[in-house]
């Protein structure tokens, strides 16, 4: 029986009216009243992310979903007008650029941000798949299992980011990043053209003749994908450090916008990696 818990036994909240003497004295009304304002208070809703001001899941949550709301509005735009795709991609490098190094987030400049990636991959996508028809689709498919899987693992514990982990990762995205460049900078000037490589990736065409003739760029999009998926694993531990902490409302915009900046990354490198096994690395 709960009232033979002495906790419960000893607060007058849940102390039985005494029906031999009839009424209750003054005090044992005021420590009634007072034990009611505590009940009071756990019967109230929750409090909210508006109510105290700190960053909440749910609230963190509302901020993604309305970022990817408008980066798939804008994706629709640039679809139907690929002419908008590098404007797109400049705006989003600038702006992502400016987002990383503000100290505290700007939700105006993090929806401007999506709004011209939305651009970008919207016409990105519109390209490849007139040229290899299947690959958004799969490449869609592939990014939301990739970001399923990651948060599965992440939230029943299998996951976690760790010191070393994260050097390892920051080295490693380094050297991708630089040899992107390296790419970009063959493919614009030249040193690679299509008929020497076999595809229109340029380096990423190149076969390799000692492992089975695959092309670099499957390797390299396996790779990548590694690398976003631990780039996934920060962006929740991000938000869970920041919710466990009581960081400001604010800091959620920040964990909305690093997993727009992981997951539009994740879906270009499956849009590229389905492409080149489509066909695109060229010659086999």
């Amino acid at each position: 029986m709960a009232l033979s818990n002495p906790a419960f036994s000893r607060n007058p909240a849940f102390k039985p009216n005494n029906s031999a003497a009839g009424t209750t004295t003054a005090t044992e009304t005021s420590e009634l009243a007072s034990a009611e304002g505590i009940q009071s208070l756990y019967d109230a809703p929750a409090a909210t992310s508006a109510d105290t001001g700190r960053m909440t899941y749910e609230d963190t949550i509302v901020k993604t979903v309305l970022l990817f709301v408008v980066i798939l509005a804008t994706a629709a735009v640039g679809w139907f007008f690929p002419i908008l795709t590098l404007p797109g991609a400049i705006a989003g490098l600038v702006l992502g650029l400016v987002n990383s190094f503000k100290r505290k987030p700007s939700p105006a400049l993090i929806l401007l941000y999506g709004a011209a990636q939305g651009l970008f991959i919207g016409g990105i996508s519109a390209l490849f798949e007139q040229l290899w028809n299947g690959v958004v689709i799969q490449a869609v498919i592939a990014t939301l299992a990739v970001f399923a899987v990651t948060l599965v693992l992440f939230v029943s514990g299998k996951v976690r980011a760790s010191a070393r982990a994260t050097k390892v990762f920051l080295v490693a995205l380094i050297g991708y990043a630089l040899f992107g460049v390296v790419n970009l900078v063959v493919m614009l000037f030249g040193g690679f053209s299509q008929s020497s490589t076999g595809g229109p990736f340029g380096i990423y065409s190149m076969h390799l003749p000692w492992l089975f003739n695959i092309p670099l760029g499957v390797v390299l999009g396996i790779v990548a994908v590694l690398l976003a998926a631990y780039s996934l694993v920060l962006d929740f531990d991000f938000i869970q450090n920041g919710v466990k902490n009581r960081a400001p409302r604010v800091m959620g915009w920040y964990g909305a916008f690093g997993l727009a900046v992981t997951l539009i990354w994740l879906y270009v490198e499956f849009l590229r990696l389905f492409a080149i096994i489509a066909g695109g690395g060229g010659r086999s």
